[in-house]
Protein backbone atom coordinates (compact mmCIF):
# COMPACT_ATOMS: atom_id res chain seq x y z
CA UNK A 1 0.00 0.00 0.00
CA UNK A 2 2.82 2.38 0.89
CA UNK A 3 4.66 1.51 -2.32
CA UNK A 4 1.46 2.00 -4.31
CA UNK A 5 0.97 5.50 -2.92
CA UNK A 6 4.63 6.32 -3.26
CA UNK A 7 4.66 7.63 0.31
CA UNK A 8 6.68 6.71 3.36
CA UNK A 9 5.06 5.87 6.69
CA UNK A 10 5.94 9.35 7.95
CA UNK A 11 4.40 11.02 4.91
CA UNK A 12 1.22 8.94 5.21
CA UNK A 13 0.88 10.06 8.83
CA UNK A 14 1.59 13.72 7.99
CA UNK A 15 -0.61 14.02 4.91
CA UNK A 16 -3.43 11.52 5.54
CA UNK A 17 -3.77 10.22 9.09
CA UNK A 18 -3.01 13.42 11.01
CA UNK A 19 -5.39 15.64 8.97
CA UNK A 20 -8.15 13.05 9.45
CA UNK A 21 -7.48 12.92 13.20
CA UNK A 22 -7.61 16.72 13.42
CA UNK A 23 -10.86 16.75 11.43
CA UNK A 24 -12.50 14.08 13.64
CA UNK A 25 -11.25 15.71 16.85
CA UNK A 26 -12.78 19.03 15.83
CA UNK A 27 -16.09 17.36 15.02
CA UNK A 28 -16.11 15.76 18.47
CA UNK A 29 -15.14 18.81 20.51
CA UNK A 30 -17.48 21.21 18.66
CA UNK A 31 -20.38 18.74 18.92
CA UNK A 32 -19.76 18.40 22.64
CA UNK A 33 -19.42 22.19 22.92
CA UNK A 34 -22.80 22.67 21.27
CA UNK A 35 -24.37 20.27 23.75
CA UNK A 36 -22.58 22.02 26.64
CA UNK A 37 -24.14 25.35 25.67
CA UNK A 38 -27.55 23.69 25.51
CA UNK A 39 -27.03 22.10 28.93
CA UNK A 40 -26.06 25.49 30.39
CA UNK A 41 -29.15 27.15 28.89
CA UNK A 42 -31.34 24.41 30.42
CA UNK A 43 -29.66 24.60 33.83
CA UNK A 44 -28.21 21.08 33.62
CA UNK A 45 -24.99 22.03 35.39
CA UNK A 46 -23.42 18.60 35.97
CA UNK A 47 -23.71 17.48 32.36
CA UNK A 48 -22.50 20.92 31.27
CA UNK A 49 -19.37 20.58 33.42
CA UNK A 50 -18.68 17.04 32.18
CA UNK A 51 -19.16 18.08 28.56
CA UNK A 52 -16.84 21.05 29.10
CA UNK A 53 -14.10 18.76 30.42
CA UNK A 54 -14.11 16.51 27.36
CA UNK A 55 -14.58 19.43 25.00
CA UNK A 56 -11.43 21.23 26.11
CA UNK A 57 -9.45 17.97 26.39
CA UNK A 58 -10.14 17.06 22.77
CA UNK A 59 -9.61 20.65 21.63
CA UNK A 60 -6.17 20.78 23.27
CA UNK A 61 -5.13 17.63 21.44
CA UNK A 62 -6.30 19.03 18.10
CA UNK A 63 -4.78 22.50 18.55
CA UNK A 64 -1.57 20.91 19.80
CA UNK A 65 -1.09 19.19 16.46
CA UNK A 66 -1.80 22.42 14.62
CA UNK A 67 0.77 24.33 16.68
CA UNK A 68 3.40 21.68 16.02
CA UNK A 69 2.80 22.11 12.30
CA UNK A 70 1.97 25.80 12.34
CA UNK A 71 3.37 26.51 8.87
CA UNK A 72 1.26 23.84 7.16
CA UNK A 73 -1.91 25.53 5.86
CA UNK A 74 -3.16 22.10 4.77
CA UNK A 75 -4.05 21.29 8.39
CA UNK A 76 -5.99 24.52 8.78
CA UNK A 77 -8.48 23.34 6.16
CA UNK A 78 -9.21 20.14 8.09
CA UNK A 79 -9.37 22.08 11.36
CA UNK A 80 -11.92 24.54 9.96
CA UNK A 81 -13.84 21.78 8.17
CA UNK A 82 -14.13 19.80 11.39
CA UNK A 83 -15.47 22.90 13.15
CA UNK A 84 -18.18 23.37 10.49
CA UNK A 85 -19.23 19.72 10.45
CA UNK A 86 -19.11 19.55 14.25
CA UNK A 87 -21.57 22.42 14.48
CA UNK A 88 -24.02 20.58 12.23
CA UNK A 89 -23.56 17.33 14.15
CA UNK A 90 -24.10 19.05 17.50
CA UNK A 91 -27.34 20.66 16.33
CA UNK A 92 -28.54 17.35 14.86
CA UNK A 93 -27.86 15.53 18.13
CA UNK A 94 -29.65 18.23 20.12
CA UNK A 95 -32.68 17.96 17.84
CA UNK A 96 -32.73 14.19 18.28
CA UNK A 97 -32.55 14.12 22.07
CA UNK A 98 -34.95 17.08 22.44
CA UNK A 99 -34.27 18.07 26.03
CA UNK A 100 -35.93 20.98 27.76
CA UNK A 101 -39.34 22.54 28.26
CA UNK A 102 -41.26 24.65 25.77
CA UNK A 103 -44.34 26.82 25.85
CA UNK A 104 -46.69 26.43 22.89
CA UNK A 105 -49.10 29.27 22.16
CA UNK A 106 -51.98 28.60 19.77
CA UNK A 107 -54.29 31.29 18.36
CA UNK A 108 -57.34 30.26 16.38
CA UNK A 109 -60.52 31.91 15.08
CA UNK A 110 -62.17 28.56 14.41
CA UNK A 111 -64.26 26.80 17.05
CA UNK A 112 -61.56 25.32 19.27
CA UNK A 113 -63.62 22.89 21.39
CA UNK A 114 -62.33 19.82 19.55
CA UNK A 115 -58.75 21.03 19.72
CA UNK A 116 -58.92 21.83 23.42
CA UNK A 117 -60.60 18.53 24.31
CA UNK A 118 -58.04 16.58 22.28
CA UNK A 119 -55.11 18.33 23.97
CA UNK A 120 -56.54 17.73 27.41
CA UNK A 121 -57.44 14.11 26.68
CA UNK A 122 -53.80 13.46 25.78
CA UNK A 123 -52.65 14.96 29.11
CA UNK A 124 -51.50 18.34 27.80
CA UNK A 125 -52.47 20.85 30.48
CA UNK A 126 -53.94 23.83 28.64
CA UNK A 127 -55.02 27.33 29.54
CA UNK A 128 -57.67 28.91 27.29
CA UNK A 129 -58.43 32.62 27.01
CA UNK A 130 -60.77 34.71 24.89
CA UNK A 131 -58.92 37.44 23.03
CA UNK A 132 -59.39 40.03 20.29
CA UNK A 133 -57.51 39.44 17.05
CA UNK A 134 -57.11 41.77 14.05
CA UNK A 135 -60.20 40.21 12.45
CA UNK A 136 -62.37 39.53 15.46
CA UNK A 137 -62.63 37.21 18.42
CA UNK A 138 -60.03 34.45 18.81
CA UNK A 139 -59.15 31.72 21.26
CA UNK A 140 -55.70 31.79 22.87
CA UNK A 141 -54.57 28.34 23.96
CA UNK A 142 -51.37 27.92 25.95
CA UNK A 143 -49.63 24.73 27.08
CA UNK A 144 -46.24 23.88 28.60
CA UNK A 145 -44.66 20.54 27.70
CA UNK A 146 -41.42 18.71 27.00
CA UNK A 147 -39.71 19.41 23.68
CA UNK A 148 -40.18 15.76 22.82
CA UNK A 149 -43.93 16.38 22.60
CA UNK A 150 -43.83 19.30 20.14
CA UNK A 151 -44.62 17.17 17.09
CA UNK A 152 -47.58 15.56 18.86
CA UNK A 153 -49.08 18.93 19.80
CA UNK A 154 -48.63 20.29 16.27
CA UNK A 155 -50.22 17.14 14.84
CA UNK A 156 -53.30 17.72 17.01
CA UNK A 157 -53.46 21.40 16.01
CA UNK A 158 -53.29 20.59 12.30
CA UNK A 159 -55.95 17.90 12.68
CA UNK A 160 -58.55 20.10 14.37
CA UNK A 161 -57.56 23.65 13.39
CA UNK A 162 -55.15 23.49 10.42
CA UNK A 163 -55.33 27.25 9.91
CA UNK A 164 -54.41 28.10 13.51
CA UNK A 165 -51.36 30.21 14.26
CA UNK A 166 -48.93 28.74 16.78
CA UNK A 167 -45.58 29.75 18.25
CA UNK A 168 -43.07 27.79 20.32
CA UNK A 169 -40.61 29.23 22.82
CA UNK A 170 -38.04 27.68 25.16
CA UNK A 171 -38.71 27.84 28.88
CA UNK A 172 -35.78 27.49 31.25
CA UNK A 173 -37.72 27.04 34.46
CA UNK A 174 -41.29 26.45 35.58
CA UNK A 175 -42.96 26.71 38.97
CA UNK A 176 -42.26 24.11 41.64
CA UNK A 177 -45.81 22.85 41.35
CA UNK A 178 -44.88 21.09 38.11
CA UNK A 179 -42.90 17.82 38.08
CA UNK A 180 -40.58 19.18 35.37
CA UNK A 181 -38.74 21.50 37.77
CA UNK A 182 -35.18 20.91 38.91
CA UNK A 183 -31.87 19.56 37.67
CA UNK A 184 -32.69 15.97 38.64
CA UNK A 185 -35.69 16.01 36.32
CA UNK A 186 -33.55 17.39 33.50
CA UNK A 187 -31.03 14.56 33.97
CA UNK A 188 -33.78 11.93 33.90
CA UNK A 189 -35.20 13.52 30.76
CA UNK A 190 -31.79 13.58 29.09
CA UNK A 191 -31.14 9.90 29.87
CA UNK A 192 -34.61 9.04 28.64
CA UNK A 193 -33.94 10.93 25.42
CA UNK A 194 -30.73 8.96 24.86
CA UNK A 195 -32.64 5.68 25.28
CA UNK A 196 -35.28 6.87 22.82
CA UNK A 197 -32.58 7.86 20.34
CA UNK A 198 -31.05 4.37 20.51
CA UNK A 199 -34.42 2.69 19.95
CA UNK A 200 -35.12 4.86 16.89
CA UNK A 201 -31.95 3.70 15.13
Amino acid sequence: MVEFLGLSNTEIYAWILLPILIFVARICDVSIGTLRIIFVSKGIKYFAALAGFFEILIWLMAIGQIMQNFSNVYYYIFYAGGFAVGTLVGITIENKISIGIVGIRIITRKDAIGLIESLRSTNFVTTVLDADGPKGKVKLIFTVTNRQNISEVIKIVKKYNPGAFYSIEDIRQVSKSLPSNGTDWHIRQFLGSIKGLRKSK
